[in-house]
């Protein structure tokens, strides 16, 4: 009896503790989540989603999503932040979609920029597009002048949005935890992170209820623990920035004065990395004025690409 309970005791264990860890995310029916959220706005989310099924593209052996959508002469490309997907710029991409071609992405489980520039740039060939504008918001805006120190010669104009150059600051203050991130069980990391949502991001954005309904979804299963361990990988790996006045590219940067997630010091490193380029200051919107503030987030864009051409 006593030789059985040597490893029946580990192995019970072991797994509770597998049990623990690998027990899923939680997530809630799409209309419990979005319960709070007045009922245009929600008519107007599920409307783009059914209108613009998800397409998809195999690249070195990962899945990108996408949409690919609207008419023009012109492309513009739509980059989400960490919590992100493609239609997080639903509001924008309706807007836009009589002008201008449009391509909003999700991120897969990439780690590098290099990887994430492969999959934009084979969906890009895909639909046909040479030359694009960009518009980036927090990890997006990162990537966007990753773009424009890689590929200038694509892009005609950038839009930075509540975002950060390369620093060291982000790397400081998360090196604990970006060292414990792919350790860590997934519906722990998702735990925290609707923490941040509810506690930081929620009252910054005016306690808006589609900006609070919407990282529930997406922290609620509708993204992996993959895919959050790549972007974080992305938003602390360095890079040089580009000259965009001797290149020649218009560059707009819009921030928030209480983005909760790029805090003041980040905002003026950004604005002294692009000596001269113009920037829009929204007054308490929070870091996803896309969303909570559409419409005034998308006359600044139809002002800035109508302004700059």
């Amino acid at each position: 009896m006593r030789r059985k309970l040597k490893w029946i005791i580990p192995l019970t264990l072991v797994m509770a503790i597998a049990a623990i860890y690998l027990r899923p995310t939680p997530s809630e029916p799409f209309d419990e989540v979005y319960a709070n959220v007045d009922a245009e706005t929600v008519a107007s989310l599920q409307s783009f989603r059914e209108a613009h099924p998800v397409q998809q593209l195999d690249v070195e052996g990962v899945t990108w999503d996408y949409v690919a959508m609207g008419q023009g002469e012109e492309t513009i490309l739509f980059l989400h932040g960490m919590t992100g997907a493609y239609d997080i710029w639903w509001n924008q991409l309706n807007a836009f979609e009589n002008d201008y071609r449009l391509i909003s992405v999700t991120y897969p489980a990439v780690e590098t920029f290099d990887e994430m520039s492969a999959g934009v740039l084979a969906i890009l060939e895909k639909e046909g597009v040479d030359k694009f504008n960009v518009v980036g918001s927090s990890l997006g805006g990162y990537f966007a002048q990753y773009l424009l120190a890689t590929y200038p010669e694509r892009i005609e104009r950038a839009v930075l949005a509540n975002t950060f150059p390369p620093n060291d600051l982000i790397v400081e203050k998360n090196k604990s935890i970006g060292a414990a991130l792919p350790y860590l069980p997934e519906w722990l990391i998702m735990d925290v992170l609707k923490g941040s949502i509810v506690e930081n991001v929620y009252p910054a954005a005016g306690h808006s209820e589609i900006v609070l309904a919407y990282m529930m979804e997406q922290l609620g299963g509708r993204m992996s623990k993959a895919q959050e361990v790549g972007r974080f990988r992305c938003v602390v790996e360095p890079f040089e920035v580009a000259d965009v006045e001797a290149l020649g590219i218009p560059v707009l940067i819009i921030e928030a004065d209480n983005d909760p997630l790029v805090e003041l010091a980040l905002r003026e490193k950004l604005k002294e990395a692009y000596p001269g380029v113009p920037v829009e200051t929204l007054h308490d919107v929070g870091h996803f004025s896309y969303m909570n503030k559409a419409e005034l987030y998308t006359s600044i864009l139809k002002d800035f690409f109508s302004s700059s051409q």
